[in-house]
């Protein structure tokens, strides 16, 4: 696996996570346009935050040795991105309403 390869991935996770989580929670609910849109940028902000701490990508490859505890960190921390990036967007929604 390439770096490019696991930041797709954790991306994808983020949005599966974000689109699974409004349509079992509808209160938090964009549409699926707009869940993917918030799991997107949801995880990449996340995993950006946390990735100087040891789980972005060139850290997992390892010089050609791939980590396994710390892809699943990171595919944890992009679903908790996407999560938390639609709780914060509907904060925000329902202040500027």
């Amino acid at each position: 696996m390439t770096g490019t390869l696991i930041s797709l991935i954790s991306i994808f996770t983020g949005i599966i996570a974000a689109n699974l989580f409004g349509h079992f929670i509808k209160k938090y609910s964009f549409g699926f346009t707009g869940n993917t849109l918030v799991g997107v940028f949801g995880s990449i902000f996340l995993i950006k935050s946390f990735g100087r701490l040891g789980i972005d990508p060139r850290s997992i490859m390892n010089d050609g040795n791939f980590d396994g505890f710390l892809l699943a960190i990171n595919l944890g921390v992009s679903v908790i991105g996407g999560i938390v990036g639609m709780i914060v967007v509907k904060l925000i929604k329902n202040k500027m309403n």
